[in-house]
């Protein structure tokens, strides 16, 4: 059943919906204590509020689709605030987001993309195509900005399989909204440029699933290896980092003992070389 007209709202669109009703849920509202500014206990100031922050996420291209791995640690300046968060999500049978930045906006705006696409595609009875997808979370991106000048900072990383074109697709943002699309790798958060170097040496065109895999995770071992916000295999505590594959079958969780046995490949090689 559609819902009654609404003037000036897109009735399609869960967000704008949200945005005109109730702004106070809406991303970038003002509701929220500034970070740059003292945190008050019964007036008297006691320091700058602190958020846990999130980092390092990546995604490759291969001949299915695309796979996306995250970390698992979130920081709060020089302290581990978690070792176990979820930085991966899937948003709907064809796509996956990871998310950098500040933890709890970050989380809150990948729930809100899962709604919003839901909503769409119950409304208009077909999905948005994966261009349509991009294109809302660049919005949702570009609302969220009044909250950056606070620095609650919210930087994803889209991958979407493609339909249309039958391939895997990968898209970047900056804090105004403005999308990106890379062509065959990209990593965001604090060890996004060492996890870069990594891919940029060994990615090669056409990679096979397993092979794609490898490269990501080893790409994030490197990034933890130099970045001290970004967390790697933690084999005493049993954490690995979270890897999703999204292909024309759906959403594919890699299961942590398939990404230990990665691990062990990578460091068992690595001593090897060291003796």
């Amino acid at each position: 059943m559609k819902l009654p007209y609404l003037p000036n709202h897109d009735e399609s669109s869960f967000f704008d919906f949200v945005s005109m009703h109730h702004p106070g849920l809406a991303l970038g509202s003002h509701g929220r204590t500034p970070v740059s500014q003292p945190v008050l206990d019964q007036g008297r100031a006691i320091g700058p509020m602190t958020v846990p922050h999130a980092t390092t996420v990546l995604a490759i291209k291969y001949q299915q689709g695309v796979v996306i791995v995250g970390d698992r640690r979130a920081t709060e300046g020089f302290q581990i605030a978690d070792r176990r968060i979820e930085k991966v999500f899937k948003i709907d049978e064809l796509s996956a987001m990871a998310i950098a930045g500040a933890a709890g906006p970050c989380i809150e705006m990948a729930k809100l993309f899962q709604t919003e696409l839901e909503h769409y595609e119950k409304l208009e009875g077909i999905p948005l195509s994966c261009e349509g997808k991009a294109n809302k979370l660049g919005q949702m991106v570009k609302a969220n900005l009044p909250m950056v000048f606070q620095g609650l900072v919210v930087m994803p990383l889209y991958v979407g399989y493609d339909v249309k074109r039958a391939e895997g697709r990968i898209f970047k943002y900056d804090i105004t909204g403005g999308r990106y699309e890379e062509s065959d790798y990209h990593a965001i958060g604090s060890g996004g440029k060492d996890a870069r170097n990594t891919m940029r040496e060994h990615f090669q065109k056409n990679l096979s699933e397993p092979d794609a895999l490898k490269l990501a995770l080893t790409s994030l071992y490197n990034a933890a290896d130099d970045d001290v916000g970004t967390g790697g295999p933690d084999l005493v505590r049993g954490i690995f980092p979270t890897a999703k594959f999204v292909t024309a079958q759906g959403i594919t969780d890699v299961s942590d003992d398939k990404i230990r046995a990665v691990y062990d490949s990578v460091i068992a090689t690595r001593r090897s070389k060291e003796t």
